[in-house]
């Protein structure tokens, strides 16, 4: 029975899994990754942590399950997404890598706009702090020279890919949201790559997502007890990988996903381009399919500095708190979630998150749960901004990052109308599309056969979705109060 192994680099940790042929989760393993801030609204990390991470969840897997690893017969690779890693000849990071939350590249966005007409209609969105070209004409006006010694410019699991096979590949999918490509064709854009003061030789090849990149390197193969050569498939991004492992390969089907970021994910045969609202439409991992996207820039990650804020360590734990107290949602307070800015619908990244309706009574539990229906809420904006390009949503799957807080997911199906799908998988939905995509590309069906099918459905419920609208008035006015 041949296994596939399917690794999803995030932004805080690396998770591997090996996914059997009936989509069984056989073994899996995590390593953190540490980010770095030198200044506000900075992100970054330093690509070795990235492999660090990624060796660190492969040797567990060696050591746990090695029987299973010499079954091994394809890899696939999923990662977050926008992040410019800039590697000189030798296979070594120049700088740390921007990742696809930092806000330093807003003067640039009208400069790559301005490279060609209709930009949008070309690469799919407007251009956007965190994307890759705006961040790369930032590097050539203020690091030319470190820019100029790249001999690769490469996304964040393509770094990983680099690493494994030595070499230099993208898949469409990925690459299509770094605002580089013609992304109905699926190749970079000449007029784009110069107004970005970058050449295409320092771009990697592009292939498709189940494409056979190339084979792991011997001494790697021996480390992990792998067959010499195993080959390695071009993968996609989280977003696409994730939409993958929650079953979203058809039109109309969606997926929102509940990460340090939130993303609400939603497939299409017909290449629509957003020119505003925040919203971005890139290709999909599956050939013929494009991807719709609305971006929560803080989901997880405001859930993360509340319970920091509050100092609690232990994140279960804290969520069967709130979940105990049945907290009435008429009695929390508001919560914007824009600690980093916002992507949509409104594309500011001056935009700040905050508390209101805070009163003496005002618990601990209290503000979590406002984090909880603020995300919530920032969800309902991006579903509306979907429906306003004339998308059909037809069935909406949810994927958390390991909360499992089914309070969540009712808030979320109560802010925007429609029942979700929660998958049991859903923690390591991209390291399964990843999975997924590397079975595709040895020959097999991209979802297996008799895998488990969800039937768990998270059902809106009218009380919250009332008490939810009562508070949008309060939720939008911070906007008008900037």
């Amino acid at each position: 029975m041949t296994l596939v192994l399917g690794i999803d680099l995030g932004t805080s940790g690396a998770k591997s899994v090996l996914v059997d042929a009936h989509d069984r989760i056989i073994a899996e393993a995590s390593a953190p990754i540490p980010l770095l801030q030198p200044q506000p609204l900075w992100f970054e990390q330093e690509p070795q942590d990235w492999w660090r991470a990624v060796v660190t969840t492969l040797d567990a897997l060696a050591a746990a399950a090695p029987q299973e690893m010499a079954g091994v017969g394809a890899i696939g690779l999923s990662g977050q997404m926008l992040g410019v890693a800039c590697i000189d000849a030798l296979g070594h990071a120049l700088r740390p890598a921007i990742l696809w939350n930092d806000a330093r590249a807003g003067a640039e966005c009208a400069a790559v706009e301005a490279a060609v007409p209709d930009f949008a209609g070309l690469v799919g969105c407007r251009a956007m702090r965190g994307f890759p070209a705006p961040k790369l004409l930032w590097l050539a006006r203020n690091e030319p020279q470190l820019l100029g010694k790249a001999e690769h410019i490469l996304l964040p699991k393509d770094y990983i890919r680099l690493r494994l096979t030595g070499i230099a590949a993208s898949d469409r999918a990925d690459a299509s949201a770094t605002l580089l490509m013609d992304t109905r064709a699926g190749r970079w854009s000449p007029e784009l790559l110069a107004a970005c003061g970058i050449t295409a030789e320092q771009m990697p090849a592009l292939i498709a997502s189940h494409e056979i990149s190339g084979g792991l390197l011997p001494k790697l193969a021996s480390r992990w007890g792998l067959a010499a050569e195993t080959p390695i498939v071009g993968g996609a991004g989280d977003n696409m990988c994730g939409g993958i492992g929650a079953g979203v390969v058809e039109p109309g089907m969606a997926s929102i996903s509940l990460g340090s970021s939130g993303v609400y994910f939603l497939a299409n045969d017909a290449f629509l381009p957003a020119r505003g609202q925040g919203l971005h439409t890139h290709r999909h991992a599956i050939e013929g399919l494009f991807a719709q996207n609305g971006c929560i820039l803080s989901a997880g990650a405001a859930l993360g500095w509340a319970a920091r804020l509050i100092g609690a360590e232990d994140m279960p734990a804290l969520m069967g708190e709130v979940e105990a107290a049945a907290l009435p949602t008429g009695e929390t307070p508001v919560f914007t979630p824009y600690l980093s800015g916002e992507r949509t619908p409104h594309d500011d990244a001056g935009l700040t998150g905050t508390f209101s309706g805070l009163t003496a009574g005002t618990t601990r539990l209290h503000l979590v749960q406002a984090v909880l229906e603020g995300v919530a809420m920032a969800f309902a904006d991006s579903h509306q901004a979907l429906i306003s390009t004339g998308a059909a949503i037809e069935q909406v799957a949810l994927l958390d990052d390991g909360t499992n807080s089914r309070l969540w997911g009712r808030l979320v199906a109560s802010a925007i109308g429609m029942p979700l799908k929660h998958a049991r998988a859903a923690a390591i939905g991209p390291a399964l599309g990843a999975a997924r995509l590397a079975r595709l590309g040895i020959g097999g069906p991209l979802i297996a056969d008799g895998a488990e099918r969800e039937d768990d459905r998270i059902l809106p419920e009218p009380a919250i979705a009332e008490a939810l609208a009562a508070k949008r008035a309060r939720f939008t006015r911070h906007l008008a109060l900037r």
